[in-house]
C-alpha cells in the first residue's frame, strides 16, 4: 500500500495538507516498507487558514502527486481539500500532533498485519471503488 506523508522537516508528519512543502511516499506492507520518492512544492498556503484569493489552484499539484496512494497522513486538512483528496481515491488521516514518520509507518504495518479498521479493509478489498468507500469512516 502506498502512503503519503505531509511534512516540512522530512522527519515527522508536521504539516497541514495545503501548506506542506514536501510529500514523502512509501510503499508499506505488513513486514516491510520502502521509500519511494519525495515531491517538493513551491506554491503552498500558509498554516493560518487564510488563503489568497488569486484564483490559482494551489491544491491541484498536490492532488495529482497523490496518484496511486491509498493514505495521506497530515496534521490538518480543510473540508474542500479533503473532499478533493477523497475523490482522488486517497483516504486523508489527520494526526492530532506531530508524529515521527517511522512511528506512522509502523502503525500502518501493524494495521495491515492484524485486524484493519473497516475503512481500511474496504480499501484493501477494492481500491478502485471510489469515494463512497469512506462512508463508515466515522467509526
Amino acid at each position: 500500500m502506498r502512503i503519503a506523508i505531509a511534512t516540512q522537516d522530512r522527519q515527522r508528519v508536521d504539516a497541514h495538507f495545503a501548506s506542506a512543502r514536501t510529500f514523502l511516499f512509501y510503499d508499506v506492507g505488513p513486514d516491510e516498507h520502502t521509500f519511494v520518492e519525495a515531491v517538493q512544492f513551491d506554491l503552498v498556503s500558509s498554516e493560518d487558514g487564510a488563503h489568497p484569493e488569486d484564483g490559482e489552484d494551489r491544491l491541484g499539484a498536490k492532488i495529482s502527486a497523490l496518484n496511486g496512494s491509498a493514505l495521506l497522513f497530515c496534521r490538518a486538512i480543510g473540508g474542500p481539500a479533503a473532499a478533493r483528496v477523497v475523490r482522488a481515491n486517497v483516504h486523508p488521516i489527520k494526526l492530532p500532533e506531530d508524529e515521527p514518520i517511522p512511528q506512522v509507518i509502523e502503525r500502518v504495518r501493524t494495521m495491515l498485519k492484524g485486524n484493519p479498521p473497516p475503512w481500511l479493509r474496504k480499501l484493501l478489498k477494492d481500491p478502485e471503488e471510489g469515494a463512497e468507500r469512506f462512508v463508515d469512516d466515522e467509526d
